[in-house]
C-alpha cells in the first residue's frame, strides 16, 4: 500500500494556497535580485561559455548532474580547483583558423578562415573545490534544508513514483548535486547524504520532472534547462508548502540562478507549475475523510 502524507486540507483550500505558493516565490525571487549574494553570483556566471546544444548533450550524456562546466584554467581563475583524478566531461572545442586556399575561378590565392573542431575536456562545478574559502563561494545563494521530514514526504514520493514504473535509488552522487532525473532507465537517483529534509524536496523536485518532462525529448531539456529546472523547482516548493514544509532558504536560491532572477519567467511558468503541484499533491495526500476515519 502506497504511503500518504496525512492532511486535513480539502483539494479546493490546497488548490488556492498552490497559486499563493507560486506567486510568492516569485516575489522572493525579485526580492533576491538587491542583494549582494546574487551580485556575486551574477558576477561568477558570467564567465561561463554558452555551449552548443550539441556540446550540451554531450555534456549531461557524460554528467546528467551538471551545473556549471568550464575548464581547468577557468575554474582556477573562478577559485576553484579540479580535484585530483576527476574524469574531465568530453566535448568538442572550436578555434578559426585562417589559409590560403586557390580560387578555382580566379586562379588567384585567397585568405579563407574556417573553424576547426577538436575533442576538449571540461569539468563540472561538483569535481572542483574552493581554493580560497575565505574568498567566499558566490553559489551560495541555495542553501542546504537541513532537519527532519516529519509528515513522510520522501516515503510518499518514492512509492509515487514506483507506482507509476521509475526506481527511486539513494547513492552517492559527486559534487554539489542532489538529484537527478534518468529518462531512459526510469530511474530517480536522490544523493544518500541529503537531510530528510533535503530529500524530501529534491525527491518532489525530481517527481516534477516525471511528470513535465519524462516524455519530452531529450535535446529540448537540455536547450531549454533553464525553464525546465525553473518549472521542476517551483513544483518542489509549492507541493513541499502544501505538506508543511518550508523549502525557501533552498528553493528561491535554486530558482533564481535557472530563471536568471527573472520574475516574469517564473510567472510564465505557472500554469505548468500549478498543473504539475496539484497533480502531485493529490497523489501524495489522503483525503480529509480518510484521515477522519
Amino acid at each position: 500500500m502506497a504511503r500518504n502524507v496525512k492532511t486535513t486540507k480539502t483539494p479546493e483550500q490546497r488548490r488556492a494556497e498552490a497559486e499563493e505558493l507560486q506567486a510568492t516565490i516569485a516575489e522572493q525571487v525579485e526580492a533576491l535580485r538587491e542583494s549582494e549574494a546574487w551580485a556575486r553570483f551574477l558576477d561568477f556566471t558570467k564567465a561561463f561559455h554558452r555551449y552548443s546544444i550539441n556540446n550540451l548533450l554531450l555534456i549531461f550524456g557524460q554528467c546528467p548532474e551538471a551545473s556549471h562546466v568550464a575548464g581547468y584554467r577557468t575554474w582556477q581563475k573562478l577559485n576553484r580547483q579540479v580535484r585530483k583524478g576527476e574524469r574531465g566531461i568530453r566535448i568538442f572545442g572550436g578555434r578559426d583558423v585562417r589559409e590560403t586556399v586557390e580560387n578555382p575561378k580566379t586562379g588567384e590565392d585567397e585568405e579563407q578562415r574556417r573553424t576547426l573542431f577538436f575533442p576538449v575536456s571540461v569539468f563540472d562545478m561538483g569535481q572542483t573545490d574552493l581554493i580560497d574559502p575565505e574568498a567566499g563561494d558566490p553559489t551560495d545563494i541555495a542553501r542546504p534544508l537541513t532537519g527532519d521530514d516529519p509528515a513522510g514526504i520522501f516515503d510518499a514520493v518514492a512509492d509515487y513514483l514506483t507506482g507509476k514504473g521509475w526506481t527511486v535509488e539513494r547513492e552517492s552522487i559527486p559534487g554539489g548535486a542532489h538529484g537527478y532525473t534518468d529518462p531512459e532507465g526510469r530511474r530517480v537517483v536522490l544523493d544518500s547524504d541529503l537531510s530528510p529534509a533535503q530529500a524530501a524536496k529534491t525527491g518532489l523536485h525530481e517527481a516534477a520532472h516525471v511528470i513535465l518532462h519524462a516524455d519530452e525529448d531529450h535535446a529540448e531539456y537540455v536547450e531549454h534547462r533553464g525553464t525546465k529546472e525553473t518549472e521542476a523547482e517551483s513544483v518542489a516548493y509549492v507541493v513541499a508548502g502544501i505538506l508543511g514544509l518550508d523549502t525557501s532558504a533552498y528553493s528561491v536560491g535554486y530558482v533564481a540562478g535557472w530563471s536568471n532572477c527573472d520574475a516574469e519567467t517564473i510567472k510564465a511558468t505557472a500554469a505548468n507549475v500549478l498543473r504539475a503541484a496539484h497533480a502531485l499533491a493529490d497523489a501524495l495526500t489522503e483525503q480529509p475523510e480518510a484521515v477522519a476515519a
